[in-house]
C-alpha cells in the first residue's frame, strides 16, 4: 500500500480510474502539489506515477486532440484567441516571418515553438 500524507490524499481515498471532469481536476491538483514538492518520498513518487497513469488514460479518452500539423494548430490557436498575424510579431520577430510561417514558406523553429507554447499555455509537443 502506498502511504502519503493527508495533504496529498484524494477525497475518494485510493486512486481509481477517473470518471468525471471534477475527479480529473482533483487528480491534477494533487499531482501539481506533489510535483512542487522538493524532496518527495518514494511512496509519494509512486503515488504520483499512479495519478499520471490515471490522468493520461482519462485525457486520452476525453480530451484527445486529433492529429494536426503545427500550422493547423497555430491557426486554430490564433482563431480561438481572436489573433491576427500582427499579433504574433513579438513571438516571431517580424510580421514577414509570421507571414512566411503561415504561408508554409518557413518552418517553426525551436525558439518559435517555445514562445508559442508559453504564449498559448500549451505543451511544445503540439507543434511537432
Amino acid at each position: 500500500m502506498i502511504m502519503v500524507s493527508e495533504k496529498y490524499a484524494l477525497e475518494v481515498g485510493s486512486p481509481t480510474p477517473i470518471t468525471s471532469e471534477r475527479q480529473h481536476e482533483e487528480y491534477l491538483a494533487v499531482l501539481d502539489r506533489l510535483a512542487s514538492k522538493e524532496h518527495p518520498t518514494d511512496d509519494e513518487e509512486k503515488y504520483a506515477e499512479v495519478l499520471v497513469t490515471l490522468i493520461e488514460a482519462y485525457e486520452e479518452k476525453h480530451h484527445s486532440v486529433p492529429d494536426a500539423s503545427p500550422l493547423e494548430v497555430l491557426r486554430e490557436l490564433m482563431e480561438a484567441n481572436n489573433l491576427r498575424q500582427k499579433d504574433l510579431v513579438s513571438i516571431f520577430g517580424s510580421e514577414s516571418i509570421v507571414s512566411e510561417v503561415l504561408h508554409k514558406k518557413r518552418e517553426l523553429n525551436k525558439m518559435h515553438i517555445a514562445r508559442l507554447s508559453k504564449r498559448f499555455r500549451v505543451s511544445p509537443a503540439v507543434f511537432f
